[in-house]
Formats: C-alpha cells, structure tokens, sequence
C-alpha cells in the first residue's frame, strides 16, 4: 500500500486531496499547526495526523510521495526531510493538476462564487447519475459534510483558485469563469497581472474546450473573446427569475452561480428538470450564509456565519441578509483578513461599509496571515483606522477579545448577527453554537 503526506493536511484544499487518496485506498499522514474539525475528521477517517510544530521526524517510512500546501515555506522541515530521503514532492496545485488530466476535468474559477458554484454543479452532476468526483474549498452536508467526493464516473469537479496563480497547472475541459477583479494583490500587484494570468489559464483549454462565462461582468466578457467555444450566461437571463424564485439561499450573486452551474448542465445535456431540482435542494456550504438558530444570555439570535472577506464579498452578503430579514435588525462582526488585502483595497471596504444596509457593523481586529505580511504594511493599517474611516455611528471597532462581552451586553432577542471573515474569527461561530465550547476561544 503506497504511502503519502501532507504538510498543512488541515487547509481545505489539501484536506479533500487527502480524503481523496484515503478513498483511493493510500495510507495517509499529515501534519499542521493546530488541530481543527478537519483535522480530527481526517484522523477519524483514518489518516495519520500530527499536530504543533513542524519536525522531519513525522514523515512516515516508506512515503512514496509528500504533498505541501503552498503556504509552506522552503525551509519548512519536513519539506527538507523529503528532498533528503529524495521523495517525489508535488505541491498541492501540482498535485491537483495531475488528476485534471486523468478526468474529464470541470474547473470552476473566479474572484468569488467558486465555492458556492461547484457545490451547485456537483449537486446537479449527483442529481442526473454523473457519479462526479468533486474536490471543493468549503464543506457540504450533501457530501457528508466533507470537501471532497470520489465518484465512479470520468467527471472531476475542482474549484479552481487563483490565488499564487495555482490554476494554471490545471488543465480542464470546461472552465467556469464567474467573476474577475482585483484580489490577491500580495502576489499579483495589480489588475493587469490578475487578467494576463487568466488569459494563460484559459489556454489551458484545448480547442473543444468549452468557456462559460458570466456576461454581466465586463472584465470576464472582455476576457472570454479569446475563447471560440464561449456559452454566457446572464441575470437578463429568463432562467434567473425561476431560479430567484426556487433558491433557499438569498442574493442575486447566487442566482448568477446557479445560472452558471445551469449552463454546464445543459452543456453536457443534463435536462432542466434535473438541475432545476437539485438547485432548489441546495440549502448552505459551510461558512457561506451558514445559518444557526442561537441562545446568547437566553436570547433568541439568527447567527450567519460567512467567509466574506474581499469588499465585494461582503457587500453582495450583507445585501442578502437584508433582503432576507427586510424587518429584523442586522448586526456583523467583521474580521478583515490580511493586512495586505485590508491596506491595497483600504478605499473599498470603506466605501462597502458606509453604504452596507444594515444596522451595526463590529469591525475587529484584522487576521494577520502567517508567512504572506509585510512589516511596513502592518505599520500603516489596522481595524481601528478602518472603523474611523468608515465614520458612521453604526460602525465600531471592537477587540476580538472583548466581543463576546460586547454581545452579551448589547443583544435584546430576536436580531440577525453575521459573523464574517475568513480568519479565525470562525472561532466566535464555533463558541457561540456550542461546537467549540470545550476550547477557550478567546
């Protein structure tokens, strides 16, 4: 039985990489930081997990293969071990871009909405007998709560992330591109960059590759003229008032993810009724408008959690949560995370805040991100400077470790309160459902 390990095994990516090769019957080991729920899902499922500080002694004997999240850095100890002991090494888009080639690879790419969009996708894919294989950044109750799906069939369902331009060592045969902007700018610089990297992406695409592509962002429509076999999609659309009318999850951005997902469908010839009855099953990823029905103090809360984290992001969330609470008072508590990100799209969040149509915004402290921060940005801003900027009476800065106590004081009953961020704000959810009530969260 072939051995392989994961360095960083608890991010969401490698994790579902793992419980793939666990399906695939590899014996499977892994280290990371700090335990998590992935974590000990993975041990559970019987993978080998070590947790703390990073040793060359926890790769296994006879590992045939090591593969490294790419937030791990070259001098990381066991990535030394490995290239001592003369292991194949792949990093985890390499490793990822290995099985693009060995299926018929769907590849869901974009600013934002991948994550929603291939949970959506996969969800019809099941719903018509495709038998996908599906390999997603968040969780989905509908596959046992996990990341990953390892079907029978040729179909590979993968998010594809942008992020150190991993997708380009992918290699799909239809590409979803939903939305396209500025992000990522630690590593990328600018918008120009970003749009010449999904250009060479989408070369990946052989000349029966299909393109789908949302029209009604002008930097993907711009973009997708390169591609002959392009289908868009559209909120102008008639399937989008069918969709708005039968999705459980609010907002226009998820009525263009369906829309998307639909195209693919019909694409491959999967019939309308199919899809149309596998999008109105689809309730919640983890962490993307997650709704809990919560006590704090004894009274009754709607909590959301979500992963929000890029101004557009929370704009198009918090325009949701009104549309779905038109009469309930909205509270968030936001995490910015990466000063990076925070301090290159300083003027948007403050312009999405200002406008968000809700009642109180809880701006915290900001996620610093191990290993991509730099010293003299994180001298320039912090949450603090964000609320000021923001200037409105509905806007504060709280201290991640006085919100609890903010909350508790401040609550009446009855509100809706959005916990956002990508960080480890998440831990607030964790503590305020009961899940993480054996850990000190703060």
């Amino acid at each position: 039985m072939e051995k392989v390990h994961f360095i960083g095994i608890g991010g969401i990516g490698v994790s579902a990489l793992a419980k793939y090769y666990l399906k695939k019957r590899f014996r499977v080991s892994g280290s990371d930081l700090v335990p998590s729920e992935i974590t000990e899902s993975l041990r559970k499922q019987g993978a080998r997990i070590f947790t703390g500080k990073h040793s060359g002694k926890n790769l296994i004997k006879d590992a045939s293969l090591v593969i490294y999240s790419p937030a791990i850095q070259p001098d990381n100890p066991e990535l030394k071990e490995a290239k001592r002991r003369k292991i194949k090494i792949q990093s985890y888009p390499e490793a990822l871009g290995q099985l693009t080639k060995e299926y018929f690879t769907i590849a869901v790419s974009g600013t934002h909405g991948k994550s929603t969009t291939t949970a959506m996708l996969g969800l019809i894919f099941i719903k018509a007998g495709f038998d996908p294989t599906i390999i997603i950044g968040t969780k989905l109750k509908e596959l046992g709560n996990s990341n990953c799906r390892v079907g029978k069939s040729q179909y590979l369902i993968i998010e594809a992330d942008e992020h150190f331009a991993s997708f380009l060592n992918y290699w799909p045969r239809i590409v979803i591109l939903t939305s396209l902007e500025e992000d990522h700018l630690d590593y990328y610089k600018n918008l120009k960059n970003i749009i010449s990297a999904f250009r060479k992406y989408l070369g990946h695409l052989d000349k029966d590759g299909i393109l789908i592509a949302n029209k009604d962002d002008r930097n993907v429509f711009n973009l997708s003229r390169i591609i002959k076999n392009t289908v868009y999609y559209s909120l102008k659309q008639k399937e989008a008032k069918r969709l708005k009318s039968i999705l459980k999850v609010p907002g226009e951005h998820n009525i263009s993810n369906a829309l998307a997902a639909l195209s693919v469908a019909r694409t491959l010839k999967i019939p309308d009724k199919t899809s149309f009855q596998a999008l109105s099953s689809y309730t919640h990823a983890w962490r993307r408008f997650e709704i809990h029905r919560i006590k704090i103090r004894g009274k009754r809360v709607t909590l959301i959690s979500d992963y929000g984290h890029h101004p557009t992001e929370v704009r198009v969330t918090l325009k949701a949560a009104r549309e779905k609470y038109p009469e309930k008072k909205i509270l968030c508590v936001f995490q910015p995370h990466q000063y990076q990100r925070t301090y290159y799209l300083f003027k948007d969040f403050v312009r999405v805040l200002k406008k968000a149509p809700i009642d109180k915004i809880i701006i915290t402290d900001i996620y610093d991100v191990a290993g991509r921060e730099e010293k003299d940005i994180k001298k320039k801003v912090n949450a603090e400077k964000l609320a000021r900027a923001v200037n409105g009476n509905k806007t504060i800065y709280v201290p991640k470790k006085e919100i609890p106590d903010y909350l508790e004081k401040n609550l009446k009953g009855g509100e809706v309160l959005i916990v956002m961020g990508a960080g480890d704000i998440y831990n607030l959810t964790l503590s305020l459902t009961g899940i993480g009530k054996r850990k000190k969260i703060y």
